[in-house]
């Protein structure tokens, strides 16, 4: 079942206009998205990007200290997740967010691998990696949710 896009980014401006392909790929949709990539790889950046192609147009920074930065946009609740700061996989439960993840919800979680089996299933799996001066972007299908994004896509 698992379906893989890749992109080369060459730069900032790359990584956000392929944030807002994104965001018109999921077509207003909600879906469980992990970032995967070492620091300063475009994680942010890429959800700024889908943010933008969602038509909000405030600031959008990485949520290391409040752990979730929720966006009410029309026709889509978006959470943004950044679980670098998290010491156990169980402090998921203490966040109180399991609301969040309903499958009407858009959920950009950085650093998922830090929140263990506590998170539902991501849909799509997506890899930054620093390569040269810019990144490569892999997307991984893992739900047939997330294998309509990738279709829609690429």
């Amino acid at each position: 079942m698992m379906t893989e896009i890749e992109f080369y980014l060459a730069d900032e401006q790359a990584t956000l206009e392929c944030g807002r392909q994104l965001a018109r790929a999921l077509d207003n949709a909600g879906a469980m998205i992990y970032l995967h990539g070492d620091l300063g790889a475009g994680k942010t950046t890429l959800t700024r990007g889908v943010l933008r192609g969602f038509g909000f147009s405030g600031a959008v920074k990485s949520p290391t200290y409040t752990l979730v930065e929720p966006y009410e946009l029309e026709g889509l609740n978006v959470f943004h997740f950044d679980l670098y700061r998290l010491a156990d996989a169980q402090e998921v439960d203490y966040l109180g967010v399991e609301d969040y993840f309903s499958a009407e919800n858009l959920c950009l979680i950085e650093w998922a691998e830090r929140g263990g089996g506590e998170l539902p299933p991501a849909d799509l799996v997506i890899n930054l990696q620093i390569e040269e001066i810019g990144r490569r972007l892999v997307c991984l299908a893992q739900s047939p949710k997330g294998m309509a994004i990738c279709q829609r896509l690429s």
